[in-house]
């Protein structure tokens, strides 16, 4: 079944709220990791319900208004969202109260906000929306997974689906994870440079007259035992979807810059990816486990438009038919997406 991207919003370290702005300029940071360019939330979200509001839970609700806006609908029959931190900035303060107030006389305001499916819950709210709601969290394939659902229930008849990701970074949470040495800290050069942002997605089995791109495909791969299985993965995978390597104008990698973090990318790119043209979506964003929602966003854009960005170097030639996906986090959590033009 052919599933159609009728509409898209983003909110991410780049200009991606406007397409225009995305294409013409691209926001790099002297930082070790990403903050999103957020808007003025007050052209999206009524006032008083923006003082009650964390930043995450700002931009997936604005991600997701501009998104069904573009599409002219205005309650969908489900809304199906991913995130794998959840509200960290919720959950920071509610653990800050804990300690400062020792355990007593706590408001639960934070900690009722600080839920994963906070998101969605606020966007149903808004739009008074009583359909199918749910919130997937799984690490790095949180997104992919809620992709695969939005899928079943357009199978299933459920349509047009709302699907989105977010995740966000805090001081405290850039501190913590890069103990881990998963992001990079500020006194060396090793590990990723973190990012946040959110990504939404209205899905139909139709095609409209203004769709952004077809979701050609979605394969998710976990643990892979060797770079030779990812290989057999991803060429399995494009047969599967009658596609070859030669069909696919553009790849849009993990990539972050990180020895560690890029063997699996570099043999990619040595062996079935020789050749091609390749982007790191990642140099945009920063690293978060939801990143591939960005990913989709970009590369629909690039499909729906049939340009590059002007900023781009050894950009793909055009026409431009199919685009893929590679994202992993952590070395464990792979996808291939494949999307084609509309």
């Amino acid at each position: 079944m052919k599933v159609y991207i009728r509409s898209a919003g983003n909110i991410s370290p780049q200009h991606s709220l406007d397409t225009d702005s995305f294409f013409l300029s691209r926001t790099t940071t002297s930082n070790n990791y990403f903050k999103s360019v957020e808007p003025d939330y007050d052209s999206f979200i009524d006032s008083k319900m923006i003082r009650r509001m964390s930043r995450i839970v700002k931009m997936g609700v604005t991600a997701a208004i501009t998104c069904l806006k573009e599409a002219h609908v205005e309650i969908p029959a489900a809304i199906v969202t991913a995130t794998a931190y959840g509200c960290l900035e919720d959950s920071s303060s509610f653990l800050r109260r804990m300690i400062e107030f020792d355990e007593k006389l706590l408001s639960p305001t934070a900690f009722i906000q600080s839920t994963h499916n906070t998101v969605g819950a606020q966007i149903a709210l808004m739009l008074k929306c009583h359909n199918y709601n749910n919130t997937i969290v799984h690490r790095g394939l949180s997104f992919e997974n809620a992709l695969t659902e939005s899928i079943l229930l357009l199978k299933e008849g459920t349509r047009p689906v709302l699907v989105g990701a977010m995740d966000e970074i805090t001081d405290d949470s850039q501190a913590i994870l890069s103990r881990f040495g998963l992001y990079r800290k500020t006194d060396n050069r090793m590990g990723n440079i973190a990012g946040e942002g959110a990504a939404f997605f209205l899905l139909e089995k139709d095609q409209g007259k203004k769709s952004l791109a077809i979701l050609k495909g979605l394969h998710i791969l976990y643990k892979p035992e060797s770079n030779k299985a990812i290989q057999h993965s991803l060429l399995e995978f494009l047969k599967e979807k009658e596609t070859t390597l030669d069909q696919i104008g553009l790849i849009l990698t993990s990539h972050t810059g990180n020895k560690k973090m890029d063997e699996q990318d570099k043999e990619l790119m040595n062996s079935v990816f020789r050749n091609k043209v390749t982007f790191p979506f990642k140099s945009l964003c920063g690293d978060y486990p939801t990143a591939s929602g960005f990913a989709l966003w970009m590369g629909s854009v690039i499909l729906k438009e049939q340009m590059a960005p002007f900023w781009m170097e050894h950009g793909p030639q055009f026409p431009l038919s199919n685009i893929l996906i590679h994202h992993h986090s952590g070395n464990s959590h792979h996808s291939f997406i494949l999307i084609s033009e509309s």
